[in-house]
């Protein structure tokens, strides 16, 4: 072991200003991007960032991450606020350090590949407004995928960092595929390209700390050049594994604030601080200056987000992830579908499955958006296939990985997967060989003609571009054409106290006086029941608005019955209101759909339902035009993932109900075909 590396006390204690370590720990804080990603689901809002954002420029990190990720999504598309605006504002308070933002190689902030004039567009963009590190990953650890935006980067100057994601096959590092070589030879092809630094981007915080002073030190003796650790707490490994990439050598490691720090966040900065202070790896952070900011956001910026905490969550460590080795958003991902495809029951299955997908498209690491295609497809295969292993329905993105256009696979495809899925893709592709944006159409000029008299400038461009319905709903918002709704306000720091304490009355059982609400009269619809409190007995009146109520009872022999008011028998296709916005999910795709449900089906034809809540992107048949089964009608995005949903018959488009952009509900009626 290198000594210089060896965590060594200091011979004196430290009681005033300390020197500075000979060879110190340089920390990135990411807590305006990752740790507010993780933890409040990207709602942190531009104007509270800044008002800790001076504070966090004096307290001694390497450098910030606050842009990037999914918040360009979340700021435009749930905040009203233009992404490129939060560096603008930001840049004039980091004076003395460095602002960092995570890019996902050629899909940049988005979940899909882009071709290489957007990329080029976004990359200067960002850089011209104040971007300085570009924290660089490729969810396939295919590294042609950078080829564009590193030539952008340091065309602007600015610092490539590129990231290697760390996976597992196994509960320890050295299984199939991903071994300690592995690893050192991925940085051996960045330290070819010319890459500034290397990040180990341990994404599922499945980095144990044994297998952390392997492979750090591994890829030190493999390249001359600055090795950075991005580990999340998800597990409760990170703070053990970043000590022990400490004694191996490791230049950075990243941190968050408390405030924003642990669950599925990563570990705090202080604890770390006071663990190397006084050692040759002193971090150099100001202690008394991070406890000051974490004064601020408790008192004057959590209360605002704590709504989006999950709280229902008792442990810390959702034990799920080391048990199942999954990364925590791919459990939920799974768990929320299946909960919307009425499908929770084949929950164990889709676990079981879980394995043999993965094998099946390379043993592709489980990163943002590889995770959701596998997720996707072990659920179609548990629904649809009955357990046989056949890919009765292969979802878009799956026939999108066996063809190459997310990369190069780390494993081989399994070949009757991939033959299968190319032969359902169709002629137009074979599999791609080549890295896959330069196969892609330029898209920027298309988006500045589409976007003519609302876009103002080459950003919003861009932003089109890169989230088309979202993106331009953002720009109505913008420019005055459109109000917001009031989802996008922000809330001010007494809103939310009084809503935690409104929160608290009712807790703890106090009557809750609910202001400037009239008591309306008593109708027929009235029912009164006795309800039994132990040895308490209230009479309480419960009244259906807006009609009859549903009447249960009992029939002898135990058998329950619900009985409604009578409705015709038959009647035609409704005409679906406008659904309210949902948290959309993939949706399964392909030659042929699920048959709609019985209830969609029409007297004059059949209808195409949306199988998940989403939002329709563009409709590829219009009505009166003719289509046919398993033909594509229309594209729903949903988890933010594009989905082509084809013809549940063959027949003539005879009505159609949304329009692009609109957000839809399951079982809405996208189509009639007759």
């Amino acid at each position: 072991m290198n000594d210089s590396n060896h965590v060594k006390p200091a011979p004196m204690a430290y009681d005033g200003d300390r020197p500075t370590a000979d060879n110190p720990v340089g920390v990135m804080d990411l807590s305006l991007r990752d740790g507010q990603q993780s933890l409040f689901g990207g709602r942190g809002r531009t104007e509270d960032m800044i008002s800790i954002a001076e504070k966090i420029d004096d307290v001694g990190f390497w450098a910030v991450e606050m842009w990037g990720g999914s918040t360009f999504d979340t700021a435009h598309r749930l905040l009203n606020e233009d992404p490129w605006d939060r560096i603008r504002s930001l840049k004039p308070c980091f004076r003395k350090t460095p602002m960092a933002m995570a890019l996902r190689a050629q899909s940049l902030v988005g979940y899909r590949h882009y071709p290489d004039d957007v990329a080029r567009a976004f990359v200067e963009r960002a850089a011209a407004n104040g971007i300085d590190i570009f924290r660089t990953f490729d969810a396939l650890n295919d590294f042609r995928n950078f080829e564009v935006v590193f030539d952008a980067v340091k065309n602007a100057d600015k610092h490539f960092q590129a990231c290697i994601c760390f996976s597992l096959t196994e509960p320890r590092m050295g299984g199939p595929v991903y071994t300690l070589e592995y690893y050192a030879e991925k940085a051996r092809e960045l330290a070819s390209m010319g890459a500034d630094s290397i990040c180990i981007k341990d994404l599922s915080g499945l980095l144990a700390p044994y297998d952390s002073y392997a492979l750090v030190k591994g890829i030190k003796d493999a390249v001359k050049m600055p090795v950075h650790l991005h580990s999340h707490f998800t597990s409760g490994m990170a703070p053990m594994t970043h000590l022990k990439a400490i004694e191996a050598g490791v230049d950075g490691i990243d941190t968050c604030l408390s405030a924003y720090a642990y669950r599925t966040s990563h570990p705090a900065a202080a604890p770390l601080a006071m663990a190397l202070l006084g050692t040759n790896r002193d971090t150099g952070l100001d202690m008394a200056k991070l406890a000051e900011i974490e004064e601020t956001l408790e008192a004057e910026i959590l209360p605002k987000y704590r709504s989006f905490l999950d709280e229902s969550m008792v442990s810390a460590v959702p034990p799920a992830v080391l048990s199942r080795q999954l990364p925590p958003g791919m459990i939920d991902h799974i768990e929320s579908k299946l909960a919307q495809m009425d499908a929770s029951d084949k929950a164990d299955r889709v676990y079981q499955l879980l394995p043999e997908v993965r094998s099946d498209l390379g043993q592709v690491p489980l990163v943002t958006p590889i995770y959701q295609i596998v997720a996707t497809q072990a659920i179609n295969n548990a629904v649809y296939d009955d357990g046989d292993g056949s890919y009765k329905i292969i979802a878009d993105q799956t026939k999108d990985l066996c063809a190459g256009r997310y990369g190069r696979t780390p494993a081989p495809v399994n070949p009757d997967l991939k033959k299968k899925a190319l032969q359902e893709y169709g002629k137009e592709d074979a599999g791609l060989e080549e890295r896959p944006g330069k196969s892609l159409a330029f898209e920027l000029e298309k988006a500045a003609k589409e976007t003519e008299g609302l876009a103002d400038g080459l950003e919003d461009e861009i932003l089109y571009a890169l989230f088309p319905v979202s993106g331009k709903q953002f720009l109505k918002w913008k420019h005055g054409r459109e109000d917001p709704p009031s989802s996008t306000i922000p809330k001010s720091l007494e809103d939310a106290r009084n809503e935690l304490a409104l929160i608290d009355r009712i807790k703890s059982g106090q009557p809750v006086e609910l202001a400037g609400q009239e008591i309306p009269e008593k109708s027929d619809n009235l029912r009164t029941f006795n309800v039994f409190v132990e040895d308490e007995y209230f009479e309480v009146g419960v009244e259906e608005i807006g009609g009859l109520p549903e009447v249960s009872y009992i029939r002898p022999g135990g058998e329950s019955e619900r009985i409604r008011p009578e409705t015709p028998k038959a009647a035609p296709v409704p005409k679906p209101a406008p659904a309210s916005p949902s948290v959309p999910a993939p949706v399964p795709s392909g030659p042929k759909a699920p048959a709609p449900s019985a209830s969609a089906a029409a007297a004059d034809g059949v209808a195409l339902v949306a199988p998940m809540p989403g939002t329709i992107v563009n409709y590829a048949k219009q009505t009166g035009d003719s289509v046919s089964e398993g033909e594509t009608v229309l594209i729903l995005e949903a988890m933010k993932m594009e989905n082509a949903l084809p013809a549940p018959a063959t027949g003539v488009i005879k009505s159609i109900d949304f329009k692009n952009g609109d957000s839809v509900a399951k079982g809405d009626i996208l189509c009639v075909i007759g």
